[in-house]
């Protein structure tokens, strides 16, 4: 055996199928803050629609920025949860049409990747050109997968000092109805040119079957790792661990909304009873 040969490192491969958002967010900072191995996680939907926001979209030196990204009435009245992750990326909305698929791997497991954002995203875009060769025109443009220029896959990181988290929303299929909860982000991709929502995005289902895509994730990805799967239920949890993402309350969201923005009853009736719960936990503790 050749003694310069590279050791192909170890991937461990989770599949799942319809898990929650939450729990599935709850495994992968488990994983990436506690454990010491590479991971592939791939989860088949999520169990109902949930917007997934990220850190740096919910808030910023105390201010809350939902109410710029989401119709948060409607969002209340129709009671879509929101959980605000723990990595950074913008805000979507996912649902069993969704496919995750999540790369978790310390800083020395793809040889010459420097441990930055940039360069791991370009990493990603090299699994997928794989993944849809000869089946569209898929390219990464800016922090979207895109086939053309119209966007099917929204990507989030969090990098630590030691290892990363690389993960992706993969937009199946969508209801129109979903996407009206977002709002256009003030800050958005060059190539959107000032597209809505419904003219930017497009469902990935038109270029390539479903199963396929995950069969040849997992192909792309046996390129580079040795790969083990593993059931979900295997995975240690250390005690005492308390992951960051979590699910935003209905009071929150109508605080961080601008009083000139609670137009509609249901924003008015919910936050006069958080302002009132207040008082009476304040004069609870006065006494």
């Amino acid at each position: 055996m050749n003694k310069l040969q590279t050791k192909i490192p170890f991937m461990n491969v989770v599949r799942l199928k319809g898990v929650p958002i939450l729990q599935q967010l709850h495994l992968e900072e488990r994983l990436l803050r506690t454990s010491s191995e590479n991971w592939c996680i791939i989860n088949d939907g999520t169990n109902q629609p949930t917007i997934v926001m990220g850190v740096s979209g919910s808030i910023t030196f105390l201010i809350w920025k939902p109410a710029e990204l989401l119709e948060v009435d409607s969002v209340v009245q129709d009671k879509i949860p929101v959980i605000k992750r723990f990595s950074g990326g913008g805000t979507v909305i996912v649902d069993q049409k969704t496919i995750f698929v999540t790369f978790i791997c310390s800083k020395e497991a793809v040889p010459g990747l420097q441990p930055y954002p940039q360069p791991i995203m370009s990493w990603s875009g090299l699994i997928y050109n794989k993944v849809f060769q000869g089946a569209a025109a898929f390219s990464l443009r800016e922090n979207d997968y895109v086939f053309g220029n119209h966007k099917f896959g929204g990507n989030a990181q969090s990098i630590t000092k030691n290892r990363w988290v690389h993960h992706t929303s993969f937009l199946w299929d969508y209801e129109i109805k979903n996407m009206s909860y977002l709002k256009q982000p003030k800050r958005v991709p060059r190539y959107r040119e000032a597209r809505d929502h419904l003219e930017f995005i497009c469902r990935m289902k038109d270029y390539i079957p479903r199963s396929d895509f995950i069969n040849k994730t997992i192909t792309a990805v046996s390129e580079q790792f040795s790969l083990s799967s593993i059931e979900k239920d295997a995975i240690e949890s250390p005690p005492n661990f308390v992951p960051l993402s979590r699910i935003l309350e209905d009071g929150e969201l109508l605080q961080a909304a601008s009083p000139y923005q609670l137009e509609s009853p249901i924003s008015q009736t919910l936050l006069v009873l958080k302002q009132q719960k207040r008082r009476v936990l304040i004069i609870m503790n006065i006494n």
